[in-house]
């Protein structure tokens, strides 16, 4: 069973959120917190698999209490749900250390979803945020004036391993990308690692800003379809 903590300000939105994960079937509600203080508090005592947070509390925000809790428990896995996916709450909680922002809009059995890759230490990011993160990243790298990694970087992966970068670059899990490749799970994150190890990528982020670099996803961060690259 994963073991989740619940931090949100809204009584209705804890109790919808532990109901739909107590519905999944593998996860335990082990607390609810409804402030940033309460939350730091709580995470010490029961040492939960993932803490669910949002971000505009009172007393202590949710940037503020991922940041205590990681300063107290560096392995804790913090996956941020919110409303908002303005720049300030992006940055701030991937800069405090979540290992994923989801906003609230997002389908059932994607947070469903986000909430086991937490917990398996996989980092995910909502397709708003991540096309944001990654223009970020791409406007920063442009500023640098660093010199463009060739394309012949592509002829160090197999074509497989050249669809399967598309879709990472788009922000699919291993879980979607299987399923739009008729591949299993396993499969695909040997593709993935090899592609990464090939690349020397740290993580997924990484992988999709290459991944735009080199013409595997279009501007909007679609995968384009593969056609025989070099």
């Amino acid at each position: 069973m994963i073991r989740v903590l619940v931090v949100d300000d809204q009584k209705l939105v804890r109790a919808g959120v532990g109901l739909l994960l107590r519905t999944a079937g593998d996860f335990e509600v082990v607390g609810e917190a409804g402030d940033g203080h309460d939350a730091v508090r709580l995470a010490e005592r029961l040492r939960p698999d993932v803490i669910l947070m949002d971000l505009r509390m009172p007393r202590v925000d949710g940037i503020e209490a991922t940041r205590r809790i990681l300063d107290g428990q560096p392995s804790a896995r913090v996956l941020v749900l919110t409303t908002f996916a303005d720049d300030v709450n992006v940055y701030g909680a991937l800069g405090a250390g979540a290992i994923g922002y989801l906003v609230k809009d997002s389908a059932p059995e994607d947070l469903v979803d986000a909430v086991r890759r937490a917990a398996r230490g996989e980092a995910l990011l909502s397709p708003p945020v991540l096309a944001r993160v990654l223009r970020r990243a791409l406007a920063a790298h442009d500023r640098e004036r660093e010199p463009d990694r060739p394309t012949a970087a592509l002829r160090l992966l197999s074509a497989r391993e050249q669809e399967v970068l598309a879709l990472v670059g788009a922000g699919l899990s291993n879980a979607e990308i299987g399923t739009r490749l008729h591949l299993g799970i396993t499969t695909v994150k040997t593709h993935v690692s090899a592609a990464m190890e090939k690349l020397e990528l740290r993580n997924r982020v990484q992988a999709a800003v290459l991944a735009h670099r080199l013409g595997l996803v279009d501007d909007d961060f679609n995968p384009l379809p593969y056609a025989g690259r070099p």
